[in-house]
């Protein structure tokens, strides 16, 4: 006999065992041939049950106190041995801004795989429980985690499934609906992204696979960013073209390995005809999209008025952006 065939029996036995009492007869009835009868299916019953009994697998388990505190101590040990290996690492992404991204991306992984690892340290290693009461403990709990935990369950494989899927990663710049930040952690239940304010955003991954997801810089360093200005409409287009590509190139946080780009678009205001100058370029990091775009205002803006391009009463008199 094989060993699938041999677990195929000891689940078919299990299942006998647990049936046995609801199948069996526990009715007598009066009168004599009744008697015999029920004499008989008693005989035969309990030898039935003494066959069982004998060729049943040996299932003894017990849960003590020191199996308990050790599966307790292995907890404790790798709650501390991962925000330790966590905090390394980020210091070290920290110190080394070119593998920031790749390092930082690891540590979801990190923390998925060690805490697999540990639980199945604790159930094979310690605990030990037998097969059937393995089988008939995950069915049971499985039952009741469906119920009583649709949201968590549903949040947790959201958790993998961005981790398989990869729509982002960690270091990224994302929008999830009305939140737009970089992320800065991934977990099993949320997402965590640090928004423009400084603020801590934790998002639950069923939230996030249920919607749209806007990444800016999807894996890289840099990301593009976009400043727009609104002038009149009759300004020279060649002069604001040229100044506005010049404020960018200067920069010391642009990436010249890409290109900057100038577009003009003529908008109706409030009845009337103006420009609307979008200003694109990369930053080298998208820690820096806030910093360039406002440096970028700034100087674009002083600039135009060195240059005569517009007034300062002009300026007044523009819809802000």
């Amino acid at each position: 006999m094989t060993a699938l065939q041999a677990f195929c029996v000891r689940i078919a036995v299990v299942i006998v065992l647990a049936l046995l009492p609801v199948v069996l007869p526990a009715q007598s009835a009066a009168g004599d041939s009744t008697a015999v009868a029920a004499d008989s299916s008693g005989q035969g019953s309990q030898s039935l049950l003494e066959t069982i009994q004998q060729t049943r697998p040996k299932a003894e388990w017990s849960v003590t106190f020191a199996k308990v505190l050790w599966v307790l101590v292995l907890f404790a040990i790798a709650v501390f041995v991962l925000k330790w290996l966590t905090r390394i690492l980020e210091a070290v992404a920290e110190r080394w801004t070119n593998m920031r991204l790749l390092i930082k991306r690891f540590i979801p992984i990190m923390r998925m795989l060690g805490w697999t690892f540990v639980l199945y340290i604790s159930i094979v290693g310690i605990l030990a429980p037998p097969i059937e009461t393995l089988i008939a403990f995950t069915a049971s709990a499985s039952i009741a985690l469906g119920f009583a935990s649709q949201d968590l369950l549903k949040n947790i494989f959201g958790g993998v499934l961005i981790l398989t899927d990869r729509p982002f990663q960690v270091g990224d710049k994302i929008q999830v609906g009305d939140h737009y930040g970089e992320v800065v952690q991934i977990g099993l239940r949320t997402v965590r992204i640090v928004t423009p304010d400084d603020s801590l955003v934790s998002i639950p991954n069923g939230e996030i696979t249920n919607q749209s997801v806007s990444n800016s810089n999807s894996g890289e360093s840099n990301c593009q960013v976009v400043s727009e200005f609104f002038l009149p409409a009759q300004i020279d287009v060649a002069a604001a073209r040229r100044v506005a590509y010049r404020a960018a190139a200067v920069s010391r946080y642009v990436f010249v390995n890409k290109p900057i780009v100038i577009i003009f678009k003529n908008e109706i205001h409030q009845g009337r005809s103006m420009l609307k100058l979008r200003l694109k370029a990369y930053v080298l990091d998208i820690r820096y999209e806030f910093p360039f775009a406002s440096e970028m205002t700034e100087i674009v803006l002083r600039e135009f008025v060195k240059f005569g391009i517009v007034s300062a009463e002009d300026l007044n008199h523009l819809p802000a952006d």
